[in-house]
């Protein structure tokens, strides 16, 4: 744990120095939004085979170096919002344990969708044709969605993830449909604060945003599609924004690269004209942002871009820093021991060169890493000297 921070705080006897020349200190970074168990392949029709082909522990073990990455990108906490057979339970339960190298993480387990909808990865798929028939947090109507609240919090997840409308990557419904009913939605929320655990609903459009919002969830994902009375409503009930502005610049990368379907192309030239300018209005606004990239869309280890990118739509750099910090702390439900450096927090630190209020992609250039005071990156050290045989 931290037991002083600045110029004056006492050393105690015996202690390690560790020397970072001109850098700033920072806390931990947070990615609120992460998949942590998907890695875009060169080719996405040989992704989906191959993810027939592995097993579960293949597919936990290929989690093992994005992790890693992650990690020494600066981001010692992440809440992964989606994965399949509690495979982020697991890596969760491993990281903590000290058996993998990974960020402290925050595991939703099987989304939330209704039968078809975004998060319902059988779709399109032909009944029994070497994939299920429907994802295990498929459900439809207010009781059986409260039962897949409960089953998912009973095998470990953290916090609960719905899809309210549908999205890019998937091969259904448009990203502005709704994809819940009121009362669907409304018995998720009401199921997962009874307890204690937060929901984060994806949305694009507005009218699945809006229900999801009068609903009482935490955060909304994305949000490419809102309107201004979604804005008004998320700022009015304090709900979070998490942007995820990094993913679509990631999506495009493939789309560009010609490692996206046709139809998800399509869908992401439609959100992607109206979703800076939804940002702009959200921080306009004051809407509360928290960072989230969702990682795994593209390549892990790059989650520091998102900072950046914030700026550039509008958010000051301060600000931008917050939203990787304190502000993803308060909204994972961590402040208590994470979010900023200050005496009995846990000792998650970060060092950057030079000044990020100055230039805010010094986030981008992480040389040291610190979590829960074990040192797991350091750039600056000296190497060690050739051993003697």
């Amino acid at each position: 744990k931290v037991v002083g921070v600045g110029p004056k705080a006492p050393v105690p006897a015996g202690a390690t120095v560790v020397e970072l020349g001109d850098a700033t200190l920072l806390p931990g970074f947070m990615d609120a939004h992460t998949h942590l168990t998907v890695q875009p392949g060169p080719d996405w029709r040989k992704d989906i085979i191959d993810s027939f082909q592995r097993t579960i522990p293949e597919q936990t073990l290929d989690t093992l170096p994005w992790a890693r990455v992650t990690l020494m990108a600066g981001f010692t906490t992440v809440r992964n919002l989606g994965a399949e057979d509690f495979i982020d339970v697991g890596l969760r339960n491993a990281i903590a344990r000290g058996i993998v190298v990974g960020p402290r993480i925050l595991a939703a387990a099987s989304s939330l969708s209704s039968t078809g909808g975004h998060c319902d990865y059988g779709n399109s798929w032909r009944k029994g044709l070497m994939a299920h028939d429907a994802s295990p947090g498929v459900a439809d109507g207010p009781d059986a969605l409260r039962a897949r609240v409960r089953e998912t919090l009973k095998y470990g997840a953290d916090v609960i993830k719905v899809c309210a409308t549908g999205g890019v990557m998937s091969f259904n419904a448009e990203p502005d449909a709704p994809q819940f009913t009121q009362a669907e939605l409304d018995a998720v929320v009401d199921e997962a604060h009874a307890h204690r655990r937060k929901v984060a609903a994806h949305a694009h459009g507005a009218e699945g945003a809006k229900r999801a919002i009068r609903a009482g969830v935490d955060s909304v994902e994305h949000g490419t599609l809102l309107d201004d009375e979604a804005l008004a409503l998320m700022k009015r009930k304090g709900t979070w924004y998490v942007p995820t502005v990094l993913a679509f610049f990631g999506a495009k990368e493939l789309a560009d690269q010609g490692n996206l379907p046709p139809d998800t192309v399509l869908k992401l030239r439609t959100v992607d004209q109206r979703r800076e300018q939804v940002l702009r209005k959200a921080i306009a606004l004051g809407v509360r942002i928290a960072l989230g990239t969702d990682s795994g869309v593209f390549a892990h280890g790059r989650n520091a871009e998102e900072f950046a990118l914030l700026v550039q739509a509008g958010l000051p750099p301060a600000e931008a820093l917050r939203a990787g910090t304190v502000n993803a702390a308060e909204l994972l439900g961590v402040s208590d021991r994470l979010g900023t450096l200050e005496p009995g927090k846990l000792a998650d630190v970060v060092a950057v060169p030079g000044n990020p209020l100055q230039d805010i992609r010094a986030t981008q250039k992480v040389f040291f890493v610190m979590k829960e005071g074990v040192i797991h990156r350091n750039d600056a050290a000296p190497a060690c000297p050739a051993a003697v045989p």
